[in-house]
Order: structure tokens, then C-alpha cells, then sequence
């Protein structure tokens, strides 16, 4: 259980070093900026509780803002994400598994796998770049950064699957 803990705050502050420093500064084309810190999220087991989730979700949202200087909106977008995750893991995971069990590539498949991460990124770019818009005057950039956005974050949560794999 404490092992378990220790490898959580591994990588929440690897994955938040890399948010801030790195990430938060790349901008393609103006347009797309990947929010890989979501894969802290992604990669809790499925019997991990929607409180606990939650929670962490705030926490790892809010370090996020507090470098990044933006009010909330991360951790707001975060906790949505976080709210969702068991809803959106269960739609698109085999019915066939019962057990608790970590989201990759090898516990649920390549395609179920790639899904769920497309689905869980959308609704957090959704809802971070909304937040940040918060307007509907310009809606088809505001889609057009979505997609953008999500198109980057999931390739960089394959990229780092691969890796781990």
C-alpha cells in the first residue's frame, strides 16, 4: 500500500515538472498544447474509488494551476475528468473483465484502450479550453483547439505507453 503511494507521488511530480516546465510552453501553431498530466488519471485501476479519484484529480489540478497561473481551470477540467473516468472506462472496456485492473494497452487491448484515452481527452480538453474560451462567439476555435489539443494529448499517451510497455 505504501509502495503504491510512493509510485502515485513519483509520478505526480514527475508528470507535473513536465506539465509546467516543458509542455505548458509548447504551442503548435498557436493552437495545440498537450495536457499530458491527464495521464496520472488515466492510469489509476479501475477499483480506485470516484472520491479518491476525485481528490487527487483536485490535488494534481491545482499544483498544475498554481505554476501555471491559471485560476482553477485545471483543476476544475481535472475533477470533471476524474468524475467521468468510471463511467467512460466501463463503456469502453470488455464486459468480460471483472477484476480491478490499470487501463493500458495490455489489460484491456490496443483499440479499447485508445477509446477510452480519446474519449477521457476530449472531455478534459473539452472543459479546460471551454472554461478558458468562456464563449460561445468564437465556438469554431474553440472546437478546432479541442480537437487540436486531444489529437496531440493522445499521441503523447501512446508515445509514453509505448515506452512503458
Amino acid at each position: 500500500m505504501i509502495i503504491t503511494y510512493i509510485h502515485r507521488i513519483g509520478w505526480f511530480i514527475g508528470l507535473v515538472l513536465l506539465q509546467v516546465l516543458i509542455l505548458n510552453n509548447v504551442h503548435i501553431a498557436g493552437y495545440a498544447t498537450p495536457f499530458l498530466y491527464i495521464y496520472f488519471i488515466l492510469k489509476f485501476s479501475s477499483g480506485t474509488s470516484r472520491n479518491e479519484l476525485m481528490l487527487w484529480a483536485f490535488f494534481f489540478g491545482l499544483t498544475v494551476d498554481v505554476f501555471a497561473d491559471t485560476p482553477g481551470m485545471n483543476a476544475a477540467a481535472t475533477v470533471l475528468f476524474a468524475f467521468l473516468r468510471p463511467s467512460l472506462l466501463r463503456l469502453f472496456t470488455p464486459r468480460d473483465n471483472l477484476d480491478s485492473f490499470i487501463p493500458s494497452f495490455k489489460t484491456i487491448g490496443i483499440t479499447p484502450f485508445l477509446k477510452y484515452t480519446t474519449a477521457s481527452v476530449f472531455v478534459h480538453s473539452l472543459a479546460l479550453l471551454f472554461i478558458e474560451f468562456f464563449s460561445f462567439s468564437s465556438i469554431w476555435l474553440l472546437l478546432l483547439r479541442v480537437l487540436l489539443c486531444t489529437i496531440l494529448t493522445v499521441t503523447c499517451i501512446v508515445a509514453v505507453e509505448g515506452i512503458r510497455k
